[in-house]
C-alpha cells in the first residue's frame, strides 16, 4: 500500500496597492540574537557579530490588525516578513471570484517568497488575529547572503521546504478522505504549535471552517461534518473553534489507513 503524506505545513503564494494608512511600520529595535523565535525563521551557526549585522537588517516590525493584509497579489515584492506573533492565511483568487486558501502561516514562519522569482507578490498575505511580523528588506538580505554562506544555505533551505509542500499538499487532495486529510491538517497543526511551546492537545482554531475547507479542497459541509464525526467518535472536544485532540493514536490511524 502506498504511503499517505504527511500533511504539509504551509505554502507560498500573496500581492496592487500597499495599504500604509491601515498598517502602523514601528522603528523598533528586533533582537534577532536573543529572539526565542530565532532558530525557527533565521539560520543558526552565526557569530554574535554577524547576527549583530543580522539584527541591524531586520529593524522594523509591523502591526497587522485581524482581517488586513500584509501584501496583496500583484503588489511589487520588496521585503521577507518572519511572523513575529499572530497568525496568517495565503490565498489566491480563482475566475470564479472566490478565494482559494494556500496555507496557514504562524509565528516564527516566513511570508513574502512567493514574490523572489518576479519582484511581484501571486498572492494575498491576511492576518487572522493581530499581528506583527519582523521585515526584512530583501535586497540587504541578499547582499549579506553573499557574505554569510550559512544565511546563504539556510535561505536556500527554505525555498526548498516551500517547494516540497507544494509536493505533499498535490498528494493530499489526490490521494486523501475528507477524514484522512482533516486529521492530517489537524495533527501538523498541532506538531507545529507545539514546536514553539503551546500544548500538543489543546488549540484554539484561527481560521474559520470554510477557511480550513477551501484549503484542504473540501466543502464547508464535508468540513463541519467531519469535525461532528470525529467529537461523536472521541477522537476530539470541540467547542466552536476551541478544539482539544482526545485520541491522538485514532488521527494518526486514519492518515495511515490502519486499525487504531
Amino acid at each position: 500500500m502506498q504511503a499517505k503524506p504527511t500533511m504539509p505545513s504551509t505554502l507560498p503564494f500573496a500581492a496592487p496597492e500597499r495599504r500604509q494608512c491601515d498598517m502602523r511600520l514601528e522603528p523598533l529595535k528586533v533582537a534577532c540574537a536573543s529572539c526565542n523565535l530565532r532558530e525557527l525563521c533565521l539560520p543558526v551557526g552565526l557569530r554574535a557579530d554577524d547576527l549583530a549585522r543580522l539584527d541591524g537588517l531586520v529593524a522594523t516590525r509591523r502591526s497587522v490588525p485581524r482581517g488586513e493584509h500584509l501584501f496583496r497579489n500583484g503588489e511589487r515584492f520588496e521585503a521577507l516578513y518572519a511572523v513575529r506573533t499572530g497568525f496568517f492565511k495565503t490565498c489566491v483568487g480563482s475566475e470564479d471570484g472566490r478565494d482559494q486558501v494556500t496555507g496557514f502561516q504562524m509565528a516564527g514562519e516566513l511570508l513574502g517568497l512567493d514574490g523572489i522569482s518576479s519582484d511581484l507578490h501571486h498572492c494575498d498575505a491576511v492576518a487572522l488575529e493581530d499581528s506583527s511580523v519582523c521585515v526584512i528588506p530583501y535586497a540587504q538580505l541578499e547582499e549579506l547572503s553573499r557574505e554569510f554562506t550559512v544565511l546563504q544555505h539556510s535561505f536556500h533551505k527554505i525555498m526548498s521546504r516551500e517547494i516540497v509542500r507544494d509536493h505533499g499538499v498535490m498528494l493530499l487532495l489526490g490521494n486523501m478522505r475528507a477524514e484522512e486529510r482533516l486529521a492530517a491538517f489537524l495533527l501538523n497543526l498541532t506538531q507545529r504549535l507545539q514546536a514553539r511551546g503551546f500544548s500538543a492537545s489543546s488549540l484554539v482554531l484561527r481560521m474559520t471552517r470554510e477557511e480550513i475547507g477551501s484549503y484542504l479542497g473540501l466543502k464547508l459541509e464535508t468540513v463541519s461534518r467531519t469535525f461532528s464525526k470525529f467529537h461523536d467518535e472521541g477522537l476530539l472536544e470541540v467547542k466552536q473553534r476551541q478544539l482539544r485532540i482526545l485520541n491522538q493514536a485514532g488521527l494518526e490511524a486514519l492518515i495511515n489507513n490502519s486499525p487504531c
